[in-house]
């Protein structure tokens, strides 16, 4: 019982760890979209 513990939380940190090195090493694309807002000219004082 003792082995397969050993066993399987060694394959949980290994698993912990390739997902980590792979989220750190991932080049996630910044998200492109057009934004237009129209302020109104009220809030500009002259």
């Amino acid at each position: 019982m003792g082995k397969i513990t050993v066993v399987v939380l060694v394959l949980l940190l290994l698993g912990a760890g390739g997902g980590a090195v792979f989220l750190a090493t991932w080049e996630i694309p910044a998200p492109i979209s057009n934004v237009e807002k129209v302020l109104p000219n009220d809030k500009f004082p002259r």
